[in-house]
């Protein structure tokens, strides 16, 4: 995963034509991340190649590099994407400084302080193997269209943990003894599938597996689920010392999907970062690295120093990490995102470390975030960052953005920054009041 911040400061001419003003670019990079277009001259197409190479080309594509060829690589790949999106807004009539042909200043890569076994959520599926047994566990190789895919283990994949590695192994060993065959294609009859594995910087082991009930009576399924519990906890998958168990259900007929039941330890792990204790439920989204990650909100920090009379709105703020940890530097922080249980954690987050001039609402931002920013419009400064997924913003959300005077930063991070976010950033800066965009 590559994230990235840019910091934009928005000039008042914007919002009647395209001239902006784009002034930094930071990465911040760990083993995997790396373009499509550039990822297939990395792969080695050879038929030779054993499968072990095969899924360390999926998903640590620069392996065969020494790591600072991997930082040099990477921030070649990222003059490209830079210089292509100046291209993009040239072409449509706007205007930038001259970063001698970039959308903006880049700066050096900054290094991962761990790159090895960085990964604290790995999530591993359950198929054909290379010699066709179909409860192999482990990660995909092939092409779904051309009905090539195969699972192959990750035993030798550097980017994840013993930890994790040892519950998929175990997982493995249980489900090849178990009666019941495994769900290979969401069609199927089989009952086992994924497992879900998260751990912390303490070492505590969060386990999610995922089990399809279709045709099965449910003493038969809780049967199973609590075989597999008892295997866990006191049989050959004790030594995994799990902390958290659940089991999530679903049911591909009726296209019901239960929330995560626990059924072993404690319903969530902690994980600090920068300083504040975060609460990790089964479906909260974090930063894959964590060293790497307090990386990229120290940087964050740094860009908006000295802002102790501004607001800060956080979009798509998640559980609230990038809020909480730039809180000190502001005199508000709102934080907007769309899925309840984020919410829930960033307020549990915000209340456990002590922080009190946050607060955490649940919606959608095109829907919620003009009214916020009409209700503080004579606010001097107010600073926004958004981390979007990988669809980017909703247009909605980059107007009322833009059209807010008083937003005079934008910071914007992006772990895709060829993808849509590139859009978001070169598209028409402006739509009257009354124009769809």
């Amino acid at each position: 995963m590559t994230p990235l911040l840019m910091s934009w400061r928005c000039v008042p001419c914007c919002r009647s034509g395209l001239s902006w003003c784009v002034t930094r670019m930071i990465t911040q990079t760990v083993l995997r991340g790396v373009h499509k277009k550039n990822k297939k001259k990395l792969i080695n197409h050879s038929p030779a190649a054993s499968w072990e190479e095969r899924l360390s080309d999926v998903c640590t594509p620069l392996w065969r590099m020494e790591y600072k060829e991997q930082l040099k690589y990477k921030l070649e790949a990222l003059q490209k994407v830079l210089r292509d999106l100046c291209l993009t807004v040239k072409e449509r009539g706007g205007q930038l400084p001259d970063y001698n042909g970039l959308f903006c200043l880049l700066q050096e890569v900054l290094p991962s302080p761990v790159i090895y076994g960085y990964r604290n959520k790995s999530t591993f599926s359950v198929n054909l193997g290379p010699n066709g047994d179909p409860k192999t566990v482990g990660n995909y190789v092939g092409n779904e269209r051309d009905r090539s895919i195969v699972c192959v283990r990750t035993d030798h994949l550097l980017n994840i943990p013993v930890k994790h590695k040892l519950v998929a192994k175990c997982y493995e060993d249980y489900i090849r003894q178990s009666p019941l065959p495994p769900c290979l294609h969401f069609r199927d009859e089989g009952h086992w599938h994924e497992i879900i594995v998260r751990t912390n910087s303490n070492g505590d082991v969060m386990a999610i597996f995922t089990f399809y009930t279709k045709h099965l009576p449910q003493d038969k399924v809780l049967s199973h689920i609590l075989s597999l519990k008892e295997y866990f906890t006191h049989g050959p998958g004790s030594v995994c010392n799990l902390t958290s168990l659940y089991c999530q259900q679903k049911n591909p007929a009726t296209n019901q999907i239960s929330p995560p039941l626990l059924l072993h330890g404690s319903p969530h792990l902690t994980e600090r970062v920068l300083g504040l204790d975060l609460r990790v439920s089964p479906t909260t989204f974090l930063q894959i690295n964590t060293p790497g990650a307090e990386l990229l909100y120290t940087a964050l920090g740094n860009l908006v120093k000295n802002r102790s009379k501004s607001i800060l709105f956080d979009v798509c703020c998640g559980t609230g990490v990038i809020g909480l940890s730039l809180a000190g530097q502001f005199q508000e922080v709102v934080g907007i995102e769309l899925v309840d249980d984020a919410v829930c954690d960033a307020q549990w987050n915000m209340t456990f470390n002590g922080v009190e001039n946050c607060q955490f609402l649940v919606g959608r931002a095109e829907k919620l975030l003009p009214k916020l920013l009409s209700e503080r419009n004579n606010t001097e400064h107010v600073v926004a960052v958004v981390n979007p997924p990988r669809a980017g913003l909703h247009p909605h959300v980059v107007r009322a953005l833009r059209n807010c005077e008083n937003v005079r930063t934008l910071i914007f991070v992006t772990c895709k920054p060829e993808g849509e976010a590139g859009r978001n950033l070169t598209e028409p800066p402006c739509c009257s009041s009354t124009q769809k965009l």
